[in-house]
């Protein structure tokens, strides 16, 4: 696991239910709310302090909650409304110039498989659908929009090797 950890460059995520919780709240005026873990954004600003691209693949069309995220965090490669997620992993791979070797995803549901299956590292976070569970790679201990992706995010850095320097760096 470790070694095709090392190559990763690129690190894609899916965002209800990976992101987030999955939950989809609505105010009275139609407002969309979603609610994001703050130990996963550090986790991601981690991951890209490091040199590791990050970039969102998501179904649903990107809401002023998830815009707002993205741009707190720093990612702007961010596809959304997207229903061929195979389809726009082989875009980032030409437009980014990488391999698919190099790139991770996160899912949790079943339109996440079809990428999970093309990318050269998959994982499912602890309340994914079994079928993606049985397809990934590896599987969160923590739940989507709780600290699954600060995990991903760790596993791979100390895959490449970097988390001790990042440790020091706050020791």
């Amino acid at each position: 696991m470790e070694h095709r950890l090392f190559e990763i460059k690129l690190l894609l995520l899916d965002v209800d239910g990976v992101l987030t919780d999955g939950k989809i709240i609505y105010t009275d005026s139609g407002e969309e709310i979603k609610s994001f873990c703050s130990k996963d954004g550090f986790g991601l600003r981690l991951l890209m302090d490091s040199g590791i691209r990050v970039g969102i693949i998501t179904g649903r069309v990107a809401n002023g909650a998830l815009s707002a995220r993205c741009k707190n965090l720093g990612i702007d490669l961010i596809f959304d409304g997207v229903k061929d997620k195979a389809g726009a992993l082989k875009t980032i791979l030409k437009s980014l110039e990488v391999e698919k070797n190099e790139v991770a995803f996160a899912g949790d549901d079943l339109p996440d498989i079809s990428v999970m299956r093309e990318c050269g590292f998959s994982f499912a976070v602890a309340n994914a659908s079994p079928e993606v569970i049985q397809i990934a790679n590896y599987t969160t201990k923590n739940r989507g929009g709780d600290g699954a992706v600060r995990e991903i995010c760790e596993i791979i850095l100390k895959a490449k090797g970097l988390w001790e320097g990042i440790l020091h760096h706050w020791y």
